[in-house]
């Protein structure tokens, strides 16, 4: 009898150790060295990228480092190397010039085998000008169309009548094609608003100088909006913010209320926009869950957990191995709602589709390391 019940006991401790002791799968980049490498110097949101991006890394296991380029693609390569050849696991390497990203890139996981790579608004161009990829390297972007479609949509809601009467909205837009990888896809947003004459562009404008974007933009626009009469502009749609806040200038300058809006957002644009005055909108994604996200890319590459990523709804098979963060757009009535908004704390006021994470790639042990930090 004594022998039964032991065999009882036994079967019963076996069960219940299958049931609530299964082993915890194992973290694969436990130990490893990450870092976050940006080809521009350092803002407000590329510090929220570079916070949430070391957090995740440390919630993995890893350690995290940044470097800010400061605009140099010389020091933006340079970094790079040298991490290589310090031993990093795993680099997140943001806005490398198309011109030179594939062949340097390439070049640097040729030398360097065992290291994995992520990009960041960085698109690759072989030696013949034709769009490549490179095997194993994801590149993340956020969804530039949908950023300047959002914003189009937003003036096009501030002219009701003239849709009903099939009359297009003019617009003067503060665009630079050619000159970086986002604008150019933000304008394939743009466009089929264009081609169904829904919109008409008055023209194009830009800064003079990149080196003082917004006072060389200030200076453009006031010329450029002069030469117009009243209710001539419905609206102006800028591509970044930083044009943006010059036309935010120039049309205090000139006195006019001439509606705006623009991609991309920091504390300085909140600022502004709250003022209750022209800036109505931005359209931007969450720089707070761009880190997070890029650094889950980046460790399951490491993992070589590809499928995982694939799985992410984010994910798009025709570019190749290609990521987009979805657009949100932050009205001037959310952030007037609300008192001392920053891009810290702009979930406060922003839709709940700002702080949707449904977007990013994981796994079960990934899972279970990010919430054990929770």
């Amino acid at each position: 009898m004594k022998k039964i019940i032991a065999l009882f006991i036994t079967a019963v401790l076996i069960m219940t150790c299958a049931a609530g002791c299964a082993p915890k799968e194992n973290n694969p980049v436990e130990g490893k060295k990450v870092a976050y490498i940006m080809y521009m110097s350092s803002s407000p949101i590329f510090e929220l990228w570079s916070e949430s991006f070391t957090k995740t890394a440390e919630a993995l296991g890893m350690e995290a480092d940044t470097f800010f380029c400061d605009d140099s693609d010389e020091e933006w390569q340079n970094t790079i190397l040298q991490c290589a050849e310090d031993g990093y696991d795993g680099l997140l390497v943001s806005h490398g010039g198309e011109a030179y990203a594939w062949e340097f890139l390439t070049g640097v996981m040729n030398e360097h085998p065992d290291l994995k790579i992520a990009t960041f608004d960085t698109s690759f161009s072989n030696e013949n000008g034709e769009t490549e990829t490179i095997d194993g390297v994801v590149q993340l972007f956020q969804q530039d169309s949908g950023l300047a479609s959002a914003l189009v949509d937003d003036i096009l809601a501030m002219y009701p009548e003239k849709a009903e009467k099939n009359e297009p909205v003019n617009i003067l837009q503060v665009q630079e094609e050619n000159y970086i990888v986002a604008f150019d896809r933000r304008q394939a947003g743009y466009e089929p608003y264009e081609t169904a004459g829904k919109i008409k562009t008055l023209e194009q404008i830009a800064p003079g100088d990149h080196l003082d974007p917004t006072a060389s933009m200030q200076e453009t626009a006031e010329s450029v909006i002069g030469k117009y009469n009243d209710g001539e502009i419905d609206a102006i749609w800028c591509c970044y913010d930083a044009y943006a806040r010059g036309v935010y200038n120039a049309l205090k300058e000139l006195g006019s209320d001439i509606p705006m809006v623009s991609v991309d957002i920091c504390d300085e644009d909140i600022r502004l926009m709250a003022e209750g005055k022209n800036w109505k909108a931005c359209a931007t994604t969450n720089w707070t869950l761009n880190g997070e996200f890029a650094c889950r890319v980046l460790a399951l590459e490491m993992a070589e957990q590809y499928d995982d990523i694939k799985a992410a709804p984010s994910y798009y098979e025709d570019p190749g191995m290609w990521m987009e963060i979805p657009s949100v757009v932050v009205t001037q009535e959310q952030v007037m709602s609300g008192e001392n908004i920053t891009v810290k704390n702009l979930s406060d006021v922003a839709d709940d589709a700002y702080t949707d994470d449904s977007f990013m790639p994981s796994c079960g042990w990934m899972d279970s390391a990010l919430k054990a930090q929770q």
